[in-house]
């Protein structure tokens, strides 16, 4: 039988932090893992959205141990405020979902620390965020969950120009990033073995899922060849937020998944269908080029693990 909501066990008792759950996959992840009793802290960086989303989730689960914590993915100044008042807390966190992201803008924009948007959103920031908690994900022994994509297929890790800033191409960059994200999530589970910090490390991808990720992003004007291609394949080979969730909420809830894993959905060219294991390119087990990324994320960042 296909792998469903059903099959999240009880998370009663259990901390869950999703980043970007204002809206598309985080929303829906958020609403299944508050359903099964889960305790969720919706990240994200508008005010209005977390609030309509905190009541979406209220009104299918009135009991629901939820609330909004704002943060810009797009700061790492904002990262490490709500790390802080993350850690001030200091609740063990038992699952770290980093799902926020940004798809193919078609003109090169930066951070508010001058990287590329795509970059420094999708992974820059999520690194950050990780290292900022793991003394709470240490203490919850955490499922941390990464959020890819089949577009890391076609990726390739330029470390000579992270930050595309010889010459911009929207697709290749965003491939960059979600390649960046999955060699992270492996990456992370080498070393939380070599440390000691008992951490679960997996990664996602939700396949090709309707949400307004695309019309924020390729979409955006509506003339380009690229935004108009992927419109048109939507029509068939698409399925719902809820759907693309569902390989990220296995990734976070099963009780059995294989550390430094990845799961995606198993039907047409991976881009729809039931979750399960996910198929990872070459590159993305590369040790060599995965440790020193990690090295010139830390040297970015001005954060480091431990």
């Amino acid at each position: 039988m296909p792998w469903t909501t059903d099959d999240i066990p009880d998370l009663t008792g259990r901390l869950a932090v999703v980043t970007g759950a204002t809206g598309g996959l985080g929303i829906e992840t958020a609403l299944a893992l508050a359903g099964k009793g889960a305790e969720v802290v919706l990240a994200g960086r508008n005010p209005a959205k977390g609030a309509d989303a905190v009541a979406r989730i209220r009104s299918a689960f009135p009991d629901a141990r939820l609330r909004f914590e704002q943060v810009d993915l797009a700061s790492l100044a904002d990262v490490a405020v709500f790390s802080d008042r993350m850690r001030t807390d200091g609740r063990p966190i038992d699952i770290l979902i980093n799902n926020a992201g940004v798809m193919a803008p078609p003109k090169r924009r930066t951070t508010a620390d001058g990287h590329e948007m795509q970059f420094g959103t999708n992974y820059l920031s999520h690194f950050a965020l990780t290292a900022r908690l793991l003394p709470l994900l240490t203490a919850g022994k955490a499922r941390v969950v990464q959020l890819a994509s089949i577009a890391h297929k076609g990726g390739r890790i330029r470390l000579d120009d992270l930050n595309a800033q010889q010459g911009y191409r929207a697709w290749p960059v965003y491939q960059q990033s979600k390649l960046a994200m999955l060699m992270f999530a492996i990456e992370l589970q080498r070393r939380s073995d070599a440390h000691g910090w008992g951490l679960t490390s997996v990664a996602a991808h939700p396949g090709f899922a309707r949400t307004d990720l695309i019309a924020n992003g390729p979409a955006q004007g509506g003339g380009s060849l690229f935004g108009a291609a992927t419109r048109l394949l939507e029509r068939f080979a698409s399925h719902s937020a809820a759907d693309g969730a569902l390989p990220v909420l296995m990734a976070a809830t099963a009780p059995v998944v294989t550390p430094g894993g990845y799961y995606g959905p198993q039907g047409f060219s991976d881009m729809k269908g039931p979750p399960g294991p996910a198929s990872v390119a070459r590159q993305a087990r590369d040790m060599d080029i995965a440790a020193r990324l990690w090295v010139e994320s830390e040297r970015l960042t001005g954060v480091t693990f431990g």
